[in-house]
């Protein structure tokens, strides 16, 4: 009969004590050891090489978000012809047929927010 009992955990206890001990280290020793030099110019905002303007809490328009969550959509969807692609001779044309038919209900979906303007980043 098998059971799972406690010493069959220690390996796996083991090794997240260590990873968790590791980073406590990691964390201490270069607070201790790290500079401590601060200026002006190390305090003030940089990004990409250009001067922040403004307020970094300024809204962003809801265009952003709407294309970003098209894109983790669109890419989810994409992922799934990976299995398919695995057992593409296995499956054989139901397979292919299928495919065809969720390749075609995904550029419906991409024809349908082109034809809506989604991506369209000139109008206001």
């Amino acid at each position: 009969m098998n059971s799972n009992l406690p010493q069959e955990y220690l390996p796996i206890i083991f090794q997240f004590a260590l990873a968790a001990g590791f980073v406590g280290f990691t964390i201490v020793i270069t607070h201790l050891i790290g500079p401590r030099l601060k200026s002006n110019v190390k305090e003030s905002p940089f990004e990409c090489g250009i001067e922040s303007e403004g307020d970094a809490r300024s809204p962003l328009s809801v265009r952003y978000f709407l294309i970003a969550i098209l894109f983790v959509l669109f890419d989810v969807e994409i992922i799934f012809m990976y299995p398919w692609a695995v057992n593409f001779k296995s499956l054989g044309w139901f397979g292919f047929m299928e495919m065809l038919l969720f390749v075609t209900f995904l550029m419906a979906g991409f024809y349908y927010i082109i034809r809506k303007g989604v991506l369209n980043w000139e109008r206001d």
